[in-house]
């Protein structure tokens, strides 16, 4: 009898779970409102964030930190 592939033997990789896309979405979405914030006010929020030093935009930081602080969880 040959070995078919059923739903139970597939694994996804960590960065395909809804797990780690809610704490991704999550993060996003707390750094930017706080890169945000502190822009407003006229804070260096790119000195804060770790990984977003070099960032040209706000939207390229804020992924930058969240990919930083993503890769300790994982």
């Amino acid at each position: 009898m040959s070995y078919t592939n059923t739903d139970t033997d597939v694994h996804l990789r960590a960065d395909e779970t809804y797990a780690f896309w809610t704490i991704f979405v999550l993060a996003f979405v707390f750094l930017w409102l706080f890169a945000v914030a502190a822009s407003a006010i006229g804070m260096h929020w790119r000195t804060m964030l770790p990984g977003a030093e070099n960032a040209k935009s706000l939207v390229s930081g804020v992924s930058t930190s969240v990919h930083t602080f993503m890769s300790y969880l994982i």
